[in-house]
């Protein structure tokens, strides 16, 4: 059997990581000579070209392209098998890095990390806070917490829990503008949209009806919470999740309407990439906030 070679394959993700073999000798601790060896015996052995070559520039060939994502795998599943090995004979420890949605990463997902870090003082974390989908592979990230009604099917996936949405407005706007009690009514009114959703507000009545309207208003976002002081001014509706709109909910500044009717399920899932290999410490961050969130997550 002829073995791969696995230090060529993992010096190739190093440059394309780094873009350029000087960078990826640095990095990896070896020479440039050594890494352009390691390149070109792994080319020969492929039997085509990974780069384009120039005196300026290091470009991916299309095979390059194509293969460089089962490079990165190779290289972090053998990092993550040497950790596994560190991490049985001693505590968890190291960097995770993380991202979640913004307003959940502040109000649920912090504090609960809090508690996490002071229970596991060798562990420190990256936390990326985006309303925007990252690419957790391409930018090496360990855990991602994400609301969606289904996952992403490309990376390994853990359904947390419930999320609640309500359709809230300001009783200000609603004494003003009327208490809309079916879906098709908010066609009428100033509905602020969140863009990293794409499509209609879709409902579904206690009697099964079906309906559906793209809203439209004075106001477009990519972040929830953004939407809260033109909410709270009495400037529009919106749907949003019960963690951006419980407390405004609970005061009276945002009310809730269309009870009788329910939006599409969404829940919170915790993403992590493909690869069946994961550090002690990432494996205790995840089972840490599957207890955690499958306690406060509405059932």
């Amino acid at each position: 059997m002829r073995l791969p070679d696995l230090e060529a394959w993992a010096i190739f993700a190093s440059v394309v990581e780094h873009r350029s073999f000087s960078a990826a000798a640095d990095a990896v601790g070896t020479s440039k000579a050594t890494i352009s060896k390691a390149i070109s015996r792994l080319e020969a052995r492929l039997g085509q070209s990974l780069f384009h070559r120039t005196s300026r520039r290091l470009t991916l060939t299309e095979s390059g392209t194509a293969l460089a994502e089962h490079a990165r795998r190779i290289l972090a599943d053998a990092q993550a098998a040497e950790e596994a090995a560190h991490d049985a004979a001693t505590a968890p420890s190291g960097l995770i890095r993380m991202t979640a949605p913004t307003t959940l990463g502040m109000v649920q997902l912090a504090p609960m990390l809090a508690d996490f870090l002071a229970a596991h003082p060798g562990i420190e974390i990256d936390l990326q806070l985006s309303d925007t989908k990252v690419d957790i592979v391409a930018e090496g990230i360990d855990i991602a917490l994400r609301i969606a009604n289904l996952p992403d099917s490309s990376l390994r996936a853990r359904r947390l829990g419930p999320i609640r949405t309500f359709v809230v407005a300001a009783p200000a706007y609603l004494d003003r503008r009327g208490r809309p009690t079916h879906p098709a009514q908010l066609g009428e009114h100033a509905c602020f949209a969140y863009t990293n959703v794409s499509g209609p507000w879709r409902f579904t009545g206690a009697d099964g009806e079906e309906a559906a309207l793209r809203p439209s208003g004075p106001m477009r976002s990519n972040s929830g919470d953004a939407m809260l002081p033109a909410l709270r001014a009495g400037l529009g509706i919106a749907l949003l999740p019960d963690f951006i709109v419980g407390e405004d909910l609970a005061r009276g500044t945002l009310e809730a309407i269309l009870p009788g009717w329910s939006a599409p399920p969404i829940a919170l899932h915790l993403m992590t990439p493909p690869s069946n290999l994961r550090p002690a410490r990432v494996e205790t961050l995840i089972a840490f906030l599957t207890e955690r969130f499958r306690a406060v997550c509405v059932t």
